[in-house]
């Protein structure tokens, strides 16, 4: 997994974040819940997504029990999509491009969940059949997802952005390491949505005490990966080259 997993990279000068990089680094927490209450207003169901031809991420086991996982899709690609605005040129609209192209590929393949939620699931599985605690095997399951993930938001702010620069390679480090654990929380927050008494949806609208539900849910799984892009360090892989 790479050690820039999540990085969304920022231009502020001397550490110092400005508000339209402060506001940009919510705009996927904000893609996320906007996504929920959409669904919520639209009364989607899985019945409506199929008559609507999304059948073939409308069934299965993974949209029955990772059923908010349509807002960690969402995220990961307004996260890429904002590079551009952080990033030089051509840069920063091929690190979006691929970004988007990786994060949607690996969660929609071959079906909903893609290669991320069957990773998260597999790891998982292993682990508790192993005889590991129930806890523990979540966890490991969404280290797992959080890798695949996290590596194609990671590898669209490389090539977005760039290696470190000389002597910022422990701070990117670390800052990397920060973010995949904010990611892996949030993928785990997500896959416990049942646990949290999230009920009926997709087979059902998400409507009242649900849908506000389902948003608190996603507020509480992003909310950290998303305060840390509040924070813009001196030196550091999300410093534009030649503006520090």
């Amino acid at each position: 997994m790479s050690p820039l997993a999540g990085a969304l990279p920022g231009a502020a000068p001397a550490g110092v974040a400005s508000r339209p990089g402060r506001f940009a680094a919510l705009l996927p927490l904000g893609a996320a819940l906007a996504v929920v209450a959409l669904a919520a207003a639209a009364g989607v169901t899985q019945a409506s997504l199929d008559a609507a031809g999304f059948g073939q991420w409308t069934y299965g086991f993974f949209a029955d029990r990772y059923p908010l996982f349509f807002a960690a899709i969402a995220y990961g690609v307004v996260r890429v999509a904002l590079l551009p605005l952080v990033a030089p040129k051509w840069r920063g609209w091929l690190g979006a491009l691929l970004g988007a192209a990786l994060v949607i590929v690996l969660s929609l393949h071959p079906t909903y969940g893609g290669l991320v939620l069957r990773a998260g699931f597999s790891v998982g599985g292993v682990a508790f059949l192993s005889g590991q605690p129930l806890a523990l095997a979540q966890g490991l399951g969404a280290v797992a997802a959080a890798s695949l993930l996290g590596a194609a938001l990671g590898l669209a702010a490389l090539v977005a952005r760039g290696l470190p620069r000389r002597g910022s390679w422990g701070r990117a480090l670390v800052r990397g390491l920060l973010r995949f654990l904010a990611l892996a929380w949030a993928l785990g927050v997500l896959a416990s949505a049942r646990d949290l008494g999230l009920s009926g949806f997709p087979r059902s609208a998400l409507s009242g005490a649900q849908a506000g539900l389902a948003m608190g849910i996603v507020l509480m799984a992003f909310l950290p990966h998303a305060l840390l892009g509040l924070v813009r360090p001196r030196a550091s892989v999300e410093s534009t080259p030649g503006r520090r």
